[in-house]
């Protein structure tokens, strides 16, 4: 049916491109490209002895917007899903618009040497795409994504409006090391050891990171930590979802890892800006990263249960009074490095991947413009989610969140 360009050769595109691979039916031409074209090819290896299909690779230098034109072009693309870093946005989505293709990513976009990832750079995008007639879907991975699906869903099917909502996201495996992030290293501190905000009641309330820690009892976890902090759905949500007064999002972290995290921070190694070495010129972050063990490698060692969802209040569709529902996916580590060679974090990300360009090839999703994904009619993508290896439940609770 489709021809699609995958940028990125990490854990996320492991297990997106294993999943198109699958779904011939829907994805009937495969172009795998990064930097590292060896990359591309060890994941092309592994498609073709899991599933028997064939997949191109190409080496591509995702800032190049000629050379990623060329590609577009020479592959017959239809949709390109970048799955390469969030400081690559904004040139694949300028190749997509010159190219005359559709765009899909999973994390929006960020400066490289500012520690700040926010909508509005992509959002500015929105007139672009809409003259050329091509669709750009933001933020189809889990959170955001499948988070953002979740709370469209709700409002469709259970609640009129969203007065509140918590976006928790329970990381239950073990992958037995010291320290490892649970994907890129450069990206998971930036984000982790930024700045907390929430939306309460119109603004953002700014606290510390690390400061906020609650226990909270998952399903098929047990009882976590997690802490509150910044995520990029919150200011999507509350943005399309104007009724909400209150918007948080929740990760839970072990002891080891908060350790860890601090003392990094607190000796710069968790700069991102460049100092002098020995005479040469380095960026601690991404020296930083060379050290810790590549998440891609971990899917073998980690064994437990992810947990990610969304609990959300409001005005009940029927008329019955506010009421509060727990939207949420549980999924095995073992279970998806069985499946397709990937521990459940790369996976959880790479199936929704997979799913949202499949809405775009199926013409499910193609209205002309750039959009996140809570603006977008959640059932079909909630049916594959279903079909595909991310089984969603949910439950009726009390009240709302009371922390």
């Amino acid at each position: 049916m489709g021809n699609v360009l995958v940028v990125g050769a990490g854990g996320v595109a492991w297990a997106s491109v294993h999943k198109m691979a699958m779904n011939a039916d829907i994805f009937s031409k495969i172009t795998l490209a990064s930097r590292t074209k060896s990359k591309c090819d060890a994941i092309a290896a592994s498609v073709k002895e899991r599933t028997g299909v064939e997949i191109a690779t190409a080496a591509l230098d995702a800032m190049d917007v000629t050379a990623t034109v060329a590609l577009i072009k020479e592959t017959g693309a239809e949709v390109l899903v970048n799955l390469a870093l969030p400081y690559q946005d904004l040139k694949l989505m300028d190749a997509c618009l010159e190219a005359g293709v559709h765009y899909l990513d999973t994390a929006n976009y960020e400066p490289e040497d500012e520690a700040k990832f926010e909508y509005h750079w992509q959002w500015a995008y929105q007139d672009r795409f809409k003259e050329a007639g091509l669709t750009a879907i933001l933020g189809s991975g889990f959170d955001p994504g499948v988070t953002s699906v979740f709370a469209t869903w709700l409002k469709k099917h259970k609640l009129d409006t969203i007065r509140q909502i918590d976006i928790l996201d329970c990381n239950g495996g073990d992958n037995g090391q010291t320290f490892a992030t649970n994907f890129n290293p450069e990206i998971n501190l930036r984000e982790v050891l930024a700045d907390v905000r929430h939306w309460e009641r119109g603004e953002w309330k700014v606290s510390s990171p690390m400061t906020t820690k609650v226990p909270f009892d998952f399903p098929e976890v047990g009882e976590k930590n997690m802490y509150l902090m910044y995520h990029e759905e919150l200011e999507s949500l509350s943005t399309h979802f104007p009724e909400i007064e209150r918007a948080r999002f929740w990760m839970t972290f072990g002891d080891e890892y908060i350790k860890h995290a601090t003392v990094l921070n607190n000796v710069g190694m968790t700069r991102i800006d460049p100092v002098m070495h020995n005479g040469v010129e380095i960026i601690p972050i991404q020296f930083l990263k060379t050290l810790l063990p590549d998440p891609g490698d971990l899917g073998a060692l980690t064994k437990g249960k992810t947990c990610i969802g969304d609990i959300a209040t409001g005005q009940a569709r029927d008329g019955s009074g506010e009421k509060t529902y727990y939207i949420y996916n549980i999924c095995d580590h073992e279970e998806c490095y069985r499946e397709v060679g990937s521990q459940a974090v790369s996976y959880t990300t790479g199936v929704p991947a997979m799913i949202g360009a499949a809405m775009v090839l199926k013409g499910i999703w193609r209205e002309p413009g750039v959009w996140n994904m809570e603006q977008l009619d959640p059932d079909a993508f909630m049916d594959m989610l279903n079909a595909h290896g991310l089984p969603w439940e949910v439950h009726e609770l009390e009240g709302p969140v009371g922390f």
